[in-house]
């Protein structure tokens, strides 16, 4: 069962791809000026790299390319799932196959999460940038939370189920559809799935294929959308898939693991700052009326 969820996630990556590649082919001449290809492919390489180890990618990686001012507000959200969706795929591939989840689990979430993403990249790639602005700063101030409870020990420990039924297995599923949505937006899965899986008892360690494995699935699907919507940036989306993915085999097969506290700290700081300028610039107009 799980070679042919393997093998479906393969399919969807080949169309992810297929749309991919055409579009930049069409648009090749038409490459966003702002965007230093060697600057992006550097943002990749890092956030994707320790993406692999747990720290989850859309948050940092949003920062940065603010930071470095390369990229504009409103294409975002289609730029994290679009030049993350290589990267992830090979994660969910890596942890699949070498951690136990029991099927019906595992099959269930990852459906849910694609399902959700598919309703929510639609209505995302046309939202006003302003809009965009104000759900990604609230996006970014959600997952700092989350990643300050877990550092504080907030969120529950988790048990040791590998599976999950009854109530508990509908709650799963209920939960992955709208973090899929919320993915589309730039809410990155990891945090938030983290914590309802160890919030439902589950074994921590089963959190990595089944929060790696929901967004391996959901995000070709809410990336082919965002392709033809022409909703993100083509330079930057190409520069992180590339080099995202040299990070994420460098982390898997020679680093493994490293004291990541001290780096998670700095990840909430920037986050929090990075929504906070957000939030000013979502704001800033109306602003400008009242005075």
């Amino acid at each position: 069962m799980i070679t042919g969820v393997l093998g479906i996630l393969g399919l969807l990556t080949a169309w992810f791809g297929f749309e991919f590649a055409k579009d930049l082919s069409k648009n090749q001449v038409n490459m966003e000026s702002e965007t230093n290809f060697v600057t992006s492919s550097a943002i990749g390489f890092a956030t994707n790299f320790f993406d692999t180890l747990g720290i989850g990618s859309f948050a940092p990686t949003t920062a940065l390319l603010r930071g470095f001012k390369q990229i504009q507000d409103k294409v975002l959200p289609g730029t994290l799932n679009v030049s993350c969706t290589i990267p992830v795929v090979a994660e969910a591939f890596i942890f699949i196959t070498v951690i136990t989840v029991e099927p019906v689990t595992l099959i269930g979430m990852l459906a849910a999460a694609t399902l959700g993403a598919w309703l929510g990249a639609g209505f995302v790639s046309n939202l006003p940038e302003k809009k965009v602005q104000l759900g990604m700063a609230v996006a970014l101030l959600v997952t700092a939370f989350l990643m300050l409870a877990g550092m504080m020990g907030w969120m529950p420990g988790g048990g040791d189920a590998i599976g999950l039924t009854g109530m508990k297995l509908i709650i799963a599923i209920g939960g992955n559809f709208i973090l899929g949505a919320l993915m589309t937006l730039g809410i990155g899965l990891y945090a938030p799935c983290m914590a309802l899986i160890y919030f439902l008892g589950m074994s921590p360690a089963v959190a990595f294929p089944i929060m790696m494995g929901s967004c391996a699935f959901l995000m070709p699907v809410a990336s082919v959308k965002f392709v033809r919507e022409g909703s993100y940036n083509r330079k930057a989306s190409l520069a992180i898939a590339i080099f995202g993915l040299v990070g994420v085999f460098i982390a898997a097969y020679i680093v493994k693991s490293l004291p990541l506290d001290i780096l998670r700290w700095l990840v909430i700081a920037v986050v929090t700052y990075t929504s906070i300028t957000m939030f000013k610039s979502a704001t800033k107009p109306a602003e400008a009326i009242a005075k």
